[in-house]
């Protein structure tokens, strides 16, 4: 099932950045009842309240062969970003051709996706062309991908490496966690001497 993010972009009305990746700032996707983060940052502390929050964190290692690794790594992504079905397989084709693009720096800043022979870059990938530009418009919507000209995309360099190990990382909160907490009514502001409840310093 496609996304509804997708449905709203139009690949023949992509507005193109062809000189900066758009996706090299950590950036935040939301999927039905949670968002996805990605980027780089390690912080304990809550970076809307500025509160240290402690964290019970449980960390696995497992050791997967070359095609399971990248098999594990595409269910995983999609997993997370709640991708439908022909957005996972586009995303799975998009990933080859991420492992054939000319590296630099140990990763491809952009790719080519060209549809041609009836087959993406001329090779068979048993779909239809309409098929693969739904899941491609889900892959956007998501922020996968983004456009640098009519066939050449930036990948986001969270979702597409050729390094030898991922994490994935889930945190579980407890429903209205992000409340602020309770603030007893006859605290004075230290700004403006009053209390919410209007008595005055």
């Amino acid at each position: 099932m496609a996304s509804d993010m997708s449905v709203t972009i139009n690949l023949r009305k992509l507005e193109y950045s062809p000189l900066a990746n758009p996706l090299l700032e950590p950036t935040e996707v939301t999927v039905k009842k949670r968002y996805v983060k990605t980027g780089t940052s390690e912080e304990l502390v809550s970076t809307r309240t500025g509160e240290i929050r402690q964290t019970a964190a449980i960390y696995t290692v497992d050791e997967r062969d070359d095609a399971s690794f990248v098999k594990v790594f595409a269910a995983g992504v999609a997993a997370a970003f709640d991708l439908g079905r022909t957005a996972s397989r586009v995303f799975q084709l998009v990933l080859q051709e991420y492992e054939r693009a000319p590296m630099r720096q140990g990763f491809a800043e952009s790719i080519e996706l060209a549809w041609f022979n009836d087959g993406l870059s001329g090779r068979a990938v048993d779909m239809s062309e309409k098929t693969f530009q739904r899941g491609l418009k889900e892959l956007l919507a998501k922020q996968f991908l983004a456009p640098r000209s009519p066939s050449t995309f930036w990948v986001n360099p969270a979702l597409f490496f050729k390094g030898d190990r991922v994490k994935f990382i889930t945190e579980y909160r407890r429903k209205g966690a992000d409340k602020p907490p309770a603030r007893d009514p006859n605290t004075l502001d230290w700004v403006s001497g009053t209390s919410d409840a209007g008595a005055e310093a």
